[in-house]
């Protein structure tokens, strides 16, 4: 899970409960594995951390390419406005890893910010994956936040958006479909705690805590 942190480094404010990253002010994008990656190297400033690390903590128990975490780097390097030769907070530790290489400070949440928010789950045969606020995508490819191993799934299958006020999720045009409740998605759906997600051949279920409920122990069959 992505450690929970607000810090500012440069001109930037990264928060990890809104799964933001800013630039004055402005929202600069991040896929859902490029924004954990930068969650790890600046939680774990100003430690180096190796390939093989990186790949544990995005990809645990999966086999991805060397080449498949450069492009990761390459896409927050981009988002920080960084260029080749130009190593601002991104450091290549060669033949090793990679490191955070900026000066970065705690700062305090926004006001009127909940200290206990909505937590969200994926569950499945083979695992779990804790969702925070923001746009996670379900598929097959390896820079989703839920990577299911099936030819049944699509590379990008399907988007769960998660809100301060509501989750929803949409097909991405799929070839064989996204399920809730037994009715194939033709538009953008709610989804409750304990909803049963097809996609493809392969079933998952959603679970959502809201802040103040009791936890309750689910029955794994």
């Amino acid at each position: 899970m992505v450690p929970s942190m607000r810090v500012r480094f440069g001109e930037f404010t990264f928060d990890t409960e809104s799964r933001q990253l800013l630039q004055g002010g402005v929202e600069r994008h991040l896929s859902t594995k490029a924004f954990d990656l930068l969650a790890w190297l600046v939680d774990k400033r100003p430690r180096a951390l190796s390939k093989a690390e990186l790949h544990e903590r995005l990809w645990p128990a999966t086999f991805v390419s060397e080449a498949t975490l450069t492009s990761l780097v390459a896409e927050v390097r981009g988002a920080l406005g960084e260029k080749a030769g130009n190593e601002r907070f991104i450091r290549t530790v060669h033949r090793f890893g990679y490191a955070f290489n900026g000066e970065a400070a705690e700062t305090d949440w926004p006001a009127g910010r909940s200290g206990d928010p909505t937590r969200c789950w994926v569950i499945w045969e083979w695992g779990q994956v804790a969702l925070k606020e923001g746009d996670h995508l379900l598929g097959r490819d390896a820079d989703v936040a839920v990577w299911l191993e099936s030819p049944s799934v699509s590379r990008h299958h399907a988007r769960i958006r998660i809100t301060t006020a509501d989750v929803t999720i949409e097909d991405l045009g799929s070839k064989n479909g996204t399920y809730i409740r037994g009715e194939r998605l033709k538009e953008v759906a709610r989804l409750v705690d304990g909803d049963e997600i097809r996609l493809g051949s392969v079933s998952v279920r959603f679970r959502r805590i809201e802040p103040g409920m009791e936890t309750v122990t689910q029955n794994s069959h």
